[in-house]
């Protein structure tokens, strides 16, 4: 309690001291690697499903063991590459979105400061902050520009600024997951050469990863992991049940 009166009394070095030795004792721990599970879920989602269906459909069809293994590696690499020149777009999208707003908000703080200094002071009277309270803030702002830009590009924005190598690591990282998550479907024509029986095994493996992958999901990003890992499941199943049943639909109107 003496620590809290401190850091909250006023200024000074005491209260500078108690507060660093406050901060220094409460240690927070937060997940701060979003960006990255964001990536390896949208990779082993789609590399889960994609070549699990592409394999059940045919399966259906009859195909031999050694083909659908073929088709399916081709597809997963296919996907990989695609998969991870989404991301790689989308991330040199964001970084190039944020420069462009960065200097457009440079520009604007120094030729309109004081219309800048006012949006400083509307933002932070949405948390409640009288004029006379923020006043001093904004001026202080003022006299250091770059932490004013920070200051506005996070707080009116709502923009953070992109890691430099974010677009290559996000390419990297979609790709390596796909290629993980659709190996797990192939798995069982590798060593069964007999498709209709690989399928089944194939569906029991890939249902098993679903469920466990989506379980994983949910864990990281604060859903309800059980129920999370049946709807993963549940949507890789539904969309291997399509994919083989349209195969063996189509299968005798092409014979």
């Amino acid at each position: 309690n003496s620590y809290r009166m401190a850091a909250w009394s006023g200024s000074g070095v005491g209260s500078t001291e108690a507060t660093r030795k406050l901060l220094h004792e409460h240690s927070e721990k937060h997940f701060t690697a979003g960006e990255v599970v964001r990536d390896v879920i949208i990779g082993v989602s789609d590399g889960l499903t994609v070549p699990f269906a592409l394999a059940a459909g045919l399966s259906g069809a009859n195909v031999p063991s050694s083909l659908i293994l073929i088709a399916g590696l081709s597809e997963v690499a296919a996907g990989a590459i695609s998969m991870g020149l989404g991301g790689y777009l989308a991330a040199k999208s964001e970084a190039d979105h944020y420069m462009m707003e960065l200097k457009r908000e440079q520009d604007e703080i120094i030729s309109v400061p004081d219309t800048e200094a006012a949006e400083v002071g509307e933002i932070l009277s949405e948390y409640g902050l009288e004029p006379h309270e923020y006043a001093p803030v904004v001026n202080a702002l003022r006299k250091k520009p770059q932490a004013w830009l920070d200051f506005m590009m996070k707080f009116e924005l709502g923009l953070e600024k992109p890691q430099p190598r974010r677009a290559l690591e996000s390419a990297f990282t979609i790709a390596i997951a796909y290629i993980i998550g659709g190996l797990v479907p192939l798995i069982p024509y590798m060593f069964i050469s007999t498709a209709q029986k690989a399928v089944f095994t194939s569906v029991v493996l890939t249902i098993v990863a679903l469920f466990f992958f989506g379980y994983v999901k949910g864990r990281f990003t604060g859903n309800k992991p059980l129920r999370s890992a049946f709807q993963t499941a549940f949507i890789g199943a539904i969309a291997s049940a399509a994919a083989f049943g349209i195969a063996k639909g189509v299968k005798p109107l092409l014979e």
